[in-house]
């Protein structure tokens, strides 16, 4: 009786094993015929081989630090602005305009999309959509509060 018993619980529990409709992954005769892709390699540790590349001075550092493990920390792009806020405020009056928005809008489009014409009608409305977005008081410009707010929104 219990030689039974034990037979039919462990009948129980690979019958439900046995009724998968994927083959096993160790089945060289039965490749998996799934359409997801495969997973990206590991990017999370940096690649210590090759130098990083020298900051140009005329590009924001966002576009010319290496790729980390993810977006841009609130603290990062906080010290982004104050370093390159001055470069981009032409009139130095503590506001960008949105001309000066749209050359700094325009520098990190072409860095993080290098295929991207930035002098295209598209990309023109998406800076003007982003400096009616980033002027969170309506002044007509944009400090280094309101654009550090604004672009970390995205992190």
């Amino acid at each position: 009786m219990l030689k039974q018993m034990l037979l039919i619980g462990a009948a129980a529990v690979s019958f439900p094993a046995l009724a998968q409709t994927t083959p096993p992954a160790s089945d060289p005769m039965n490749p998996p015929t799934t359409t997801e892709p495969a997973p990206m390699p590991d990017t999370t540790t940096p690649d210590t081989t090759a130098p990083a590349p020298a900051p140009d001075s005329s590009t924001p550092p966002a576009a010319t630090e290496p790729a980390q493990s993810g977006a841009a920390t609130p603290t990062q792009i906080a010290q982004i602005v104050d370093q390159e806020f001055p470069t981009y405020d032409g009139d130095k009056n503590g506001d960008l305009n949105e001309t000066e928005f749209g050359a700094w809008m325009k520098k990190l489009r072409a860095a993080t999309d290098p295929a991207a014409d930035v002098e295209s009608a598209e990309v023109k409305s998406w800076i003007g959509q982003a400096f009616a977005s980033a002027d969170g008081d309506k002044s007509g410009g944009v400090n280094k509060t309101e654009l550090t707010g604004f672009l970390s929104r995205g992190a």
